[in-house]
């Protein structure tokens, strides 16, 4: 065991120090365990769910814990110094407080008010029961402190007023050397989150830390005492491991401490990472220059914030802080020399050993991985694992969740052969060969196929120039039932328009003397007055295809009078209905007496405790706050909710059910409610509407062909939607 004392050093401050706090020595002592092997578990952002951690070691057969920030240092009082933004913030991530009771908190209309007023300290940390003894950390735990601690009580442990067993607190005065697995292992740390713009504000901290409402931040003054611990304990046959709560990999300072520190190895943590990842800058960075470029630009940052400051800084820092400052100031000024310039003493380049050397690791929160370092007769293994996304939803994937390309107007079902926009028609085996628009497939009537009845596939959308718009679908219909319908209807089309052509043709030829010759000569192809009808087929000569297929300019010069074949729904186009999935624990509320979401609250009484979300709908004029839809955060919850059916509400009894889609088809029609038609010029009921969209009406509203999407009305809210 080495010696706990210290030696004189510039970092002790006098009593007369601005800020002052009650002098100690610095830490240095070396715990030694003894076995030939040992696991270093490696974690971040446990959050104050700290009975966690025992569990964490037991799985990973660890003999210690590396901590790397927002462990939930919090007691009771701290939440009066919680600033609102923090505690929301806090209250978003703490693994301490139920799902449903979370969203419920975070909703919208929740006032910040409401969430400290429910919020309480068992919800955000079990720091209290550690402090008690009521939980007690089986293996050694070291930590730094993250961005949201609280400072006050991190001064406690410094002063000496807190102790916990096992648990250490690694900052930039205090280190510990482990002695495992034949490596000495140094630990140094730092804590708090890297913002520029307050590395000289203490805060509501004494001397170096800094930090108030909730959160923590480094110190310049903070940077300067590491540099002199580790420069005091400095033994070239150690390993140094830098404990940070900010990355290396994204803060340049942090990346020139670690040099100036001569670290072999870092460990931070992540930004609510699902992966935890693994490098040394030589596997990150295109070259030297890279690595260079970032340490300028972290350089660059603290300059500017040092030119506005320095005048106050020297008015106000005493000779000691003075030294501490002076080596945090030679943190941000160490940048390598570039690759092929002698360094500022004259020696030749020399590569810079963290290049390749230095690796570090960046950690996703608990809850969701760790790193395990396995050291063994002086080698250090790493167990990296990671929970990191679920991609099981994308088996469960149909086209109707999937959205439409922008501005495309092609069908979503594949293709069946090449050509695409024959709609299965028999086409000839030069057809692939002859020029066509582009982006313009040709309608099924112009294939010259006879079997017109039956095609293969669905028939494509047009192009924008032939009028009309492929039905929008409300997502109610069966598509393969839909698209069966469609074929039927355009056949029956098809086979009126043949019929008139054919009545057209023989009172033309009966006009011109009786010519029976069965051709039809291309000008006098349409019927009179009929512009949408198409071309006539070619002679029934056996000819699959008629000849204006064989020349693009034909195509193109007939182009300007077709008419997409009317159909209702292909069944194949996303619906583009842009209502968010219900929750399936929903209830639907119909009360005879209005009442407010409070009301509402009240009458579940404990089952409330699960109600996420309560809205009323908004498409039934008179009648507000008497239908609402209660959501809840699980099933059993729901369950709970509708065990109230029968109580009294506002003195009436309300009816509870489960939401569905049919309330907003049913609802009150017939009761001369608001399903009602809408007078002269209205367009029907509710539930018309409905069956209109759907294209499952035989009338459409006025101005549209039957089928047709509307143009310009969005859907409208609805029960059970």
């Amino acid at each position: 065991m080495q010696s706990l004392s210290r030696p004189a050093s510039t970092s002790t401050r006098p009593a007369s120090s601005p800020n002052p706090r009650p002098q100690y020595q610095v830490n240095t002592q070396t715990k030694v365990f003894d076995t030939a092997q040992g696991r270093l578990l490696c974690i971040a952002d446990i959050r104050g769910r700290l009975s966690a951690l025992n569990d964490l070691a037991r799985e990973a057969n660890a003999s210690a814990i590396i901590h790397t920030g927002d462990f939930g240092f919090f007691e009771a009082s701290s939440l009066d110094r919680i600033n609102d933004r923090t505690l929301r913030h806090l209250t978003m991530y703490s693994p301490l407080i139920p799902t449903a009771q979370r969203n419920h908190l975070l909703s919208p209309e929740n006032p910040p008010s409401a969430i400290r007023s429910t919020v309480t300290i068992s919800l955000l940390s079990e720091f209290p029961l550690l402090l008690s003894g009521q939980v007690k950390l089986q293996v050694p735990v070291y930590t730094v402190w993250g961005a949201c601690e609280d400072v006050i009580v991190l001064e406690k442990f410094r002063t000496g007023q807190y102790d916990i067993e096992n648990l250490h607190i690694i900052d930039e005065a205090t280190t510990r050397c482990l002695d495992i697995g034949g490596v000495k292992l140094r630990l140094l740390g730092l804590g708090g989150a890297l913002v520029p713009h307050k590395m000289f504000d203490n805060g509501d901290g004494n001397a170096t830390i800094a930090g108030g409402q909730g959160t923590m931040w480094t110190t310049a003054l903070q940077i300067g005492e590491l540099v002199d611990t580790a420069q005091r304990v400095f033994d070239p046959t150690e390993t140094r491991l830098l404990v940070t709560h900010a990355s290396p990999g994204r803060e340049g300072i942090i990346n020139q401490l670690g040099l100036v520190l001569k670290a072999d190895l870092s460990v931070s943590a992540g930004l609510h990472f699902r992966y935890a990842s693994s490098y040394n800058e030589f596997s990150v960075q295109a070259d030297f220059e890279g690595l260079r470029h970032k340490l300028v630009v972290g350089k660059d940052s603290f300059d500017k914030m040092w030119e506005s400051v320095k005048t106050q800084v020297d008015a106000v820092i005493d000779e000691h802080q003075r030294v501490l400052l002076d080596k945090a100031l030679s943190v941000v000024q160490r940048i390598p020399t570039p690759p092929n310039q002698p360094n500022p003493t004259g020696q030749p380049f020399a590569e810079e050993p963290a290049w390749k050397n230095c690796w570090n690791w960046n950690l996703c929160d608990a809850a969701y991985g760790s790193l395990v370092l396995d050291i063994k007769d002086g080698r250090v293994s790493a167990e990296l694992k990671s929970q990191g996304f679920n991609y099981a939803y994308r088996r469960t994937v149909t086209p109707s969740t999937v959205a439409a390309t922008p501005n495309s107007a092609t069908s979503t079902l594949p293709p069946q052969g090449s050509a695409a926009g024959t709609g299965g028609a028999a086409t000839p085996k030069n057809v692939s060969a002859t020029p066509t628009a582009p982006e313009k497939p040709l309608p099924p009537h112009l294939t010259g196929s006879k079997s017109l009845s039956k095609p293969a596939t669905p028939p494509p959308v047009t192009s924008a120039g032939s009028g009309r718009e492929t039905p929008k679908l409300n997502g109610a219909q069966d598509p393969q039932a839909a698209a069966e319908k469609a074929e039927r209807e355009r056949a029956k089309k098809e086979r009126k328009k043949e019929k008139k052509r054919e009545a057209a043709a023989a009172a033309r030829e009966g006009r011109e003397g009786g010519t029976a010759s069965g051709a039809a000569s291309p000008s006098t192809g349409r019927a009179d007055g009929d512009l949408s009808s198409p071309p006539p087929q070619a002679p029934k000569s056996g000819k699959a295809t008629p000849e204006v297929l064989m020349t693009g300019p034909a195509v193109a010069d007939g182009d300007e009078g077709l008419m997409s074949p009317a159909t209702e729904s292909t069944g194949a186009r996303t619906p583009t209905s842009r209502r968010p999935t219900r929750n399936p624990w929903t209830i639907f509320m119909r009360m005879p007496n209005s009442a407010n979401e409070t009301e509402v609250r009240d009458f579940f009484g404990e089952a409330s405790q699960g109600i996420i979300r309560v809205t009323y709908p908004q498409n039934f004029p008179g009648r507000h706050q008497k239908m609402c839809y209660v959501e809840f955060g699980d099933e059993d919850a729901m369950k709970a909710g509708l065990a109230k059916q029968g109580e009294t509400l506002n003195d009436a009894i309300p009816e509870l059910k489960q939401a569905t889609d049919k309330e907003s088809r049913s609802g009150d029609a017939g009761r001369g409610g608001p399903f009602l038609g809408r007078g002269r010029g209205g367009r029907g009921g509710f539930a018309a509407r409905g069956l209109a969209f759907a294209g499952l009406t035989r009338g459409g509203a006025p101005g549209r062909v039957n089928g047709d999407a509307p143009s310009s009305e969005a859907p409208k809210p609805s029960e059970g939607s």
